[in-house]
């Protein structure tokens, strides 16, 4: 074998993950509270960057001239067309990574990121990004945007009284009703262990060794602290917490006490059981469960509750005036306004400092540039991206909207993929942990996606959300003498055209937490 050398040229493309690619990507599946916290973060790091409102700044609103069009207010044929979107991305083996990088002409294909890019990223529309009017979705700010309320306004809510806490409702009944401070300071003590529900999980013994003093003494200042309101509080079990609250209404009669000492059995609606157990009559037997089930098991469960947050949608959707299709839209309350200091940039760059600037933070502020430039880019591909799939997601979901659950359709992540033409990874991250609010109710883009079974013709399919709502409509309108079995059911639904297995509807059943037929029957035996 003859070795020898020459030369090749050859020419190849490939993909670099570039930090640019890997911030445009993560960008793509954060949510809005994400991406505000992470927004801050490069406010913070960068100081080309800055945000606010764009009426207050005649360079902004120059710069943001061109940006704006019309709002999406056509019928649904006019607003969901995928041509319509500016920038398409490319799909197929590029995956995601191809989308992000996508261009839209040659103009856009040849400047590099530290051109004359348009560096104002708001809530007014570009290619399929719609602008809010503020006519029919009201009045939104964004991060930086002016508040409509005065500062004097805001300060109302400072003066708002918050709600009593169960500590302070229980150390005033301490102040009133136990006289002697060794008392007191037990007290405060025995409440300070109580947890969310209000029961007391505490050893006596040690903190009769911790405060010096009888395990007696701690004994009886808990027995106080029980005929504290709430009824139940500083219950030591469920048991002594039901217990206290019957005593408090005179009913724990030896019937009543023998029925908490079988909970057990009344957790397994084992009636029968019960009956032996006690020796009572069942219709006494019922009185009794009646009235244990008045009660509260979780005294403290009406103070200290956590505020919950509410969901702020991503998309905004509501019918189109004209009475033809849907009218979608980004909710510009969580876009957050972002814009690159062209005019800090230029007298940084080019003004009598450039002169004394070393190579090093020359260096700095192109990078400083460039990444600020790329992120204002990426915010606004993530919109326009989300944009098309929401858009697509509400064409292929019309029925659902128009006539319910029961209309909801299979799909799966390709179906929206190949309309919209991108990757199914960049439909997967779009539609994670993002919102719509619609005239049915907020969903999350995830829950429009859905397996399809099977209809008993063959042909038709029906999306599994459907078929479990349809599951749990049959379960709501038993009754005690004809309680349906998993067998009944599957019967019922391949008479509605529903082809589903038995261990199908059995996983569907327990995944929406229905107890079996056996337990349902005994459930509703006992209500009656």
């Amino acid at each position: 074998m003859a070795f020898s050398q020459r030369l090749d040229l050859r020419q190849s493309q490939q993909l670099v993950m570039t930090p640019q690619l890997q911030q445009a990507i993560k960008l793509l599946q954060l949510n809005n509270v994400e991406l505000t916290a992470f927004v801050d973060a490069e406010l913070e790091r960068n100081p080309l960057l800055e945000t606010g409102d764009l009426d207050d700044s005649p360079l902004e609103r120059g710069q943001a001239a061109d940006s704006t069009g019309e709002a999406l207010s056509g019928g649904f044929e006019d607003s969901y067309s995928p041509q319509q979107a500016e920038g398409g991305y490319s799909a197929g083996e590029a995956s995601d990574v191809a989308e992000l990088t996508g261009r839209s002409g040659i103009e856009e294909r040849d400047a590099p990121l530290d051109t004359d890019y348009e560096n104002v990223y708001t809530n007014s529309a570009r290619g399929d990004v719609p602008v809010d009017t503020g006519e029919a979705m009201g009045s939104y700010t964004g991060s930086g945007g002016r508040s409509d309320f005065s500062d004097d306004d805001s300060s109302l809510e400072r003066t708002l009284s918050q709600p009593e806490s169960l500590r302070e409702h229980l150390e005033q009944q301490i102040a009133c009703d136990i006289s002697s401070p060794a008392d007191r300071a037990i007290a405060l003590e025995i409440i300070e262990g109580l947890d969310a529900s209000g029961y007391w999980s505490g050893d006596t013994a040690e903190m009769a060794e911790r405060l010096g003093c009888p395990e007696e003494q701690i004994l009886g200042v808990m027995e106080r602290v029980q005929r504290f309101d709430p009824p139940g509080i500083c219950a030591r079990s469920v048991q002594e917490c039901l217990a206290i609250q019957l005593r408090e209404l005179n009913r724990l009669d030896p019937w009543m006490q023998a029925l908490l000492e079988r909970l057990d059995l009344l957790a397994k609606r084992d009636v029968p059981g019960l009956l032996k157990a006690i020796g009572c009559s069942q219709e006494d037997l019922m009185d009794m469960i009646a009235e244990i089930r008045a009660l509260n098991p979780r005294p403290a469960s009406g103070f200290d509750h956590d505020i919950a947050q509410p969901v702020t949608p991503d998309v905004l959707m509501r019918r189109n005036p004209s009475g033809n299709g849907w009218i979608v839209e980004l909710n510009p309350d969580t876009l957050p306004r972002v814009l690159v200091s062209q005019r800090y940039y230029a007298e940084i760059a080019t003004g009598p400092a450039a002169k004394l600037m070393s190579k090093a933070e020359k260096d700095f502020l192109t990078e400083q540039w460039q990444s600020a430039n790329w992120l204002v880019k990426s915010l606004h591909q993530r919109a326009t991206t989300i944009m098309k799939v929401a858009r697509e997601i509400v064409r292929q979901q019309e029925a659902f909207f128009t006539h319910g659950v029961t209309h909801l359709r299979p799909l799966v992540l390709r179906n929206i993929a190949e309309a919209i033409d991108m990757h199914e990874s960049t439909v997967s991250r779009v539609t994670s942990n993002k919102f719509i609010a619609t005239p049915r109710g907020l969903y999350e883009l995830k829950y429009f996606f859905t397996a399809a079974i099977a209809g008993a013709d063959g042909q038709a399919s029906h999306s599994a959300e459907a078929v479990r709502h349809r599951i749990k409509a049959l379960i709501d309108q038993e009754v005690p003498d004809n309680v349906l079995s998993d067998d009944q059911i599957v019967a019922t639904l391949k008479t509605d055209g529903v082809d589903v297995a038995r261990r199908t509807v059995a996983k569907y059943r327990e995944a929406m937490g229905i107890p079996s037929s056996v337990q349902r029957r005994k459930l509703k035996m006992m209500q009656i």
